[in-house]
């Protein structure tokens, strides 16, 4: 398939098959449901998901498929893709050149905070790496109607993050290693609410002025694309050591 594809495009399905294999791993999965897509760097108008009824675990960089912006496959491939899937990010693809690469979970902690009134709670240190960053969209439904995708668009906002009432969370990046890099510690974040609010203590409230200088911190040195770089680094490692299929 290499042969058949630019250099480019193939870095492409490298990354985001690895993507796949690191939410398999660290259980950000919904069976054979939600979806990581890439913008084929490339090709204007296009895009890869992961064919639907695969397993995140079984994903490999040539069983990816490519898309247009209207669903349309682009190419041979003997897999189709899921709608909703389709819905929701090929609205923020054809909208937002910036965010090139999106995930979407269903994760237990993720859709909790979801359900809740208030959403993500500035509670804690990881948390607040989130303040000021996140939008939020009220649920409709399955996303299958296709003109919920100006209104996504227009929740998303400038924003990195979009939690989806009712429904999940949503990422967004320029790059493979900042899009996984923030939906890790969007799910840590996540998860540390959801144990802090089920010991039903009272809580100690962060100001608000802290919130923003930590927020700011985490914009800055902490946030360096050095950093985030490394990170991804490491993850290919584990990757390399585990399931090196990915690549195939």
């Amino acid at each position: 398939m290499t042969t058949d594809i630019s250099a480019a495009e193939w870095q492409t399905r490298v990354d985001l098959a690895a993507c796949y294999r690191l939410a398999a791993h660290f259980r950000l999965t919904d069976l054979i449901y939600t979806h990581i897509t890439a913008r084929v760097p490339d090709a204007e108008g296009h895009f890869l998901i992961n064919p639907y009824g695969f397993s995140w675990e079984e994903i490999t960089a040539s069983s990816l498929v490519k898309i247009d912006v209207e669903g349309n496959k682009v190419g041979a491939s003997p897999h189709n893709v899921n709608p909703a899937g389709f819905t929701i990010h090929s609205a923020i693809h054809r909208a937002n050149h910036d965010a090139a690469w999106i995930m979407h979970t269903h994760s237990r902690a993720g859709v909790a905070v979801a359900t809740t009134e208030e959403g993500l709670l500035p509670l804690n240190q990881i948390a607040l790496q989130f303040h000021d960053r996140v939008s939020y969209h009220d649920y409709e439904g399955i996303a299958l109607d296709l003109s919920e995708r100006d209104r996504i668009v227009a929740s998303l906002g400038d924003n990195p993050v979009l939690v989806l009432r009712n429904h999940g969370l949503l990422t967004t990046g320029a790059t493979a290693a900042q899009m996984f890099n923030t939906m890790f510690y969007l799910e840590r974040a996540c998860e540390i609410q959801v144990a802090t609010l089920s010991m039903g203590q009272p809580l100690r409230a962060v100001p608000k002025d802290v919130a923003r200088h930590v927020a700011n911190q985490y914009a800055g040195s902490m946030g360096e694309d050095d950093d985030v770089a490394l990170e991804w680094a490491a993850h290919l490692r584990l990757l390399d050591r585990i399931a090196p299929d990915y690549r195939e």
